[in-house]
């Protein structure tokens, strides 16, 4: 079956306002978990070509779609005999990712060839979309991809990221992809329904369809465990997607993916839980907000955390109460109230050491410990988001 090529329209994300609105969107970043692709060391094929069919049947309806597809270290793990699904050293993983990422692109692109689409692949790591520069780069080749009618599959570069260096999951990744992509809608498939307000394990557990935010409250209702053991993201992962996607204006959903064409199955049943869109930042503020590895943290006081939250302000050095981090000008550095709550993230005026000159101290004191007039702010309002 060929399908025609996608328009590339977006649709307003505050119009998905429950599950049965998904097929609404225009613009489409579908993550898929190494547990729903490979099954005892090998590629479930046959989920797969009823999978591709899914994707198919989107682009008919007129989205654009981007895969973000786990599975190279589990498909890598088994050829090469590793133990613990190739996770047992960085060493491992390392090394069952290249070798996987070889067959994972080999049956991404028979699959979508059966429904007369070309794949492309795209191997990202973390420094790719942290980086603005990079990041824009990355965004501009998804764009053209998606107007040559590609669908592009993404996977973290496992072979060459370390701890420091990576995402760790590939739900915040498809997060981040769909940040670049100006995507309008992220699919989760998963292995269970969607999020329930306890372990669905439990007896009572209750699906919750639609949560207009990720507050404490629904964090603690996630698990952070794999419960395949393939993969490395659980519940909290994709809370913290949700997350990442709500302050860029994008809808999250996540699904059962263990059925045959999980899309059409899940829209069928009427079974998930969609996260909606809480603002629709500008490009860079999402960037930012969507930003995983801060270089430093600055400790603030009640009055400044109340301001903050109140919105609008810039952070003085005034407000600051501790520093930590090595990090230099234009860095990014989280805020955190004197419990430790995340308050803000934004790029920093001044080294770490300049910031731990001047905090806590007023404008007309700053001058003397810095040799130079002082900036305005240590973050400015223009360069901060609320978390």
């Amino acid at each position: 079956m060929r399908t025609t090529r996608p328009s590339g329209r977006r649709c307003n994300a505050a119009m998905l306002t429950k599950l049965a609105d998904i097929t609404a969107a225009r613009r489409i970043v579908v993550k898929i978990g190494s547990a729903l692709l490979v099954g005892g060391g090998q590629p479930r094929e046959a989920w797969l070509t009823r999978m591709a069919g899914d994707l198919a049947v989107l682009r008919q309806a007129g989205a654009q779609v981007i895969v973000v597809s786990s599975g190279a270290i589990a498909l890598g793990a088994a050829r090469l005999g590793l133990a613990k699904g190739g996770r047992g050293s960085l060493a491992d993983a390392q090394a069952a990712a290249a070798v996987g990422q070889i067959a994972l692109a080999d049956l991404w692109s028979r699959a979508l060839g059966g429904e007369g689409i070309t794949a492309a692949q795209m191997l990202l790591t973390l420094g790719d979309l942290e980086d603005r520069r990079r990041y824009l780069n990355a965004a501009a080749t998804l764009d053209r991809l998606l107007e040559a009618g590609v669908i592009p599959v993404i996977n973290e570069n496992d072979s060459v990221a370390t701890e420091e260096i990576r995402f760790g999951d590939n739900d915040r990744l498809a997060a981040r992809v769909a940040q670049a992509a100006n995507a309008d809608l992220v699919l989760l498939l998963s292995d269970v329904d969607g999020l329930y307000d306890r372990d669905p394990r439990e007896d009572g557990a209750t699906l919750i369809p639609v949560v207009d935010a990720v507050t404490p409250q629904v964090m603690a209702m996630a698990s952070g465990a794999s419960s395949s053991g393939l993969g490395s993201g659980g519940m909290v992962s994709k809370l913290q997607a949700a997350q990442i996607a709500a302050r860029a204006g994008i809808a999250l959903a996540i699904l059962n993916g263990t059925h045959d064409a999980p899309i059409a199955h899940a829209l069928g049943a009427g079974t998930g839980t969609l996260f909606l869109p809480v603002s629709a930042a500008s490009a860079r503020k999402a960037w930012l907000g969507g930003r995983l590895a801060p270089a430093g943290e600055l400790r603030v006081d009640k009055g400044c955390a109340e301001a903050l939250k109140a919105g609008g302000a810039s952070l003085l050095a005034a407000g600051v109460v501790g520093v930590s981090g090595a990090f230099r000008r234009g860095d990014l550095v989280s805020v955190v109230s004197m419990k430790g709550e995340r308050l803000a993230q934004g790029l920093a005026e001044y080294d770490a050491a300049e910031m731990q000159a001047i905090a806590g101290r007023r404008a007309e004191d700053q001058a003397e410990r810095l040799g130079y007039a002082p900036r305005s702010c240590v973050i400015h309002r223009d360069h901060m988001v609320l978390l």
